[in-house]
């Protein structure tokens, strides 16, 4: 069965322990400079933002039929049967599909790097494969980030709305998006509020039947330099759109940072 996170933001107290979790789990750096950051990026996968004394997480979606994995002409991303999304590092040519496809901008490219990779949470397989929990469900000292199975956790959301109507917004952000997705999540506000895409606007249709329209235009003949070199117009444009965004987000970091 597949495995997924509910996270329950009326239960986050914004301790942050699952970014510094998350950060060790996939060695990365983390100190209170970057915990300050509030805006994901290739080196923090996971972000806890506050508004309002209210807190949200945020993290891959782990789509149920993920776009990154539609879109990759070499197939450095899949979906497992255990719910995570992977990336294969070894596999990856650097074009930068993903980053196009994914409606929750979850990929995120080292810029900076001399050897570029894509990065984004990949859901602690390597945990999950021994039968442990994800590194920020079981740090979490609140229980706001839980880990189960998907259907088993859909039902407790639900009950939970239903026992306490009043603490929720009624609504599981990640049921229906784009098809499903592998993190779940329950709030007093609307998802939205912190930068989720509009639920009604990305509709419940899985991404990859839009994607893959897209990919079958671009012949079988074409090398594999051709693609790295960003041969194809629209995406290399709207490669450029995501470089400008996430050079928005690292302003935005550094004028939080500077608070």
């Amino acid at each position: 069965m597949s495995k997924a996170l509910l996270y329950d933001a009326t239960m986050c107290i914004g301790c942050k322990q699952c970014e510094s979790a998350c950060a060790q789990q996939n060695k990365l750096p983390y100190d209170d400079k970057i915990a300050a950051e509030p805006v994901q990026s290739a080196h923090k996968y996971t972000v806890v933002l506050s508004k309002d004394d209210k807190f949200m997480r945020r993290l891959c979606m782990h789509c149920e039929k993920p776009a990154c994995a539609s879109v990759c002409p070499v197939g450095a991303f899949h979906k497992t049967s255990a719910g995570p999304v992977v990336y294969d590092v070894w596999k990856c040519i650097g074009c930068r599909y993903c980053m196009v496809a994914c409606v929750f901008a979850q990929p995120k490219y080292e810029w900076q790097s001399l050897n570029p990779r894509v990065r984004k949470c990949i859901m602690c397989p390597d945990r999950i494969a021994v039968g442990e929990q994800t590194a920020c469900a079981e740090i979490c000292p609140t229980g706001a980030t839980k880990f189960g199975d998907r259907d088993d956790l859909i039902a407790e959301a639900k009950d939970r709305i239903r026992q306490n109507p009043s603490n929720y917004y009624p609504y599981i952000y990640g049921l229906n998006e784009v098809g499903g997705t592998s993190v779940l999540i329950l709030s007093s506000v609307k998802a939205e509020t912190y930068g989720y895409p509009d639920a009604v606007k990305i509709g419940d249709t899985p991404m990859p039947e839009y994607t893959g329209r897209v990919m079958e235009r671009i012949p079988d003949f074409i090398p594999v330099w051709t693609l790295a070199l960003g041969g194809i117009y629209w995406v290399s444009h709207r490669r450029d759109e995501v470089a400008a965004a996430e050079a928005a987000e690292a302003q935005e970091k550094k004028n939080g940072s500077a608070k």
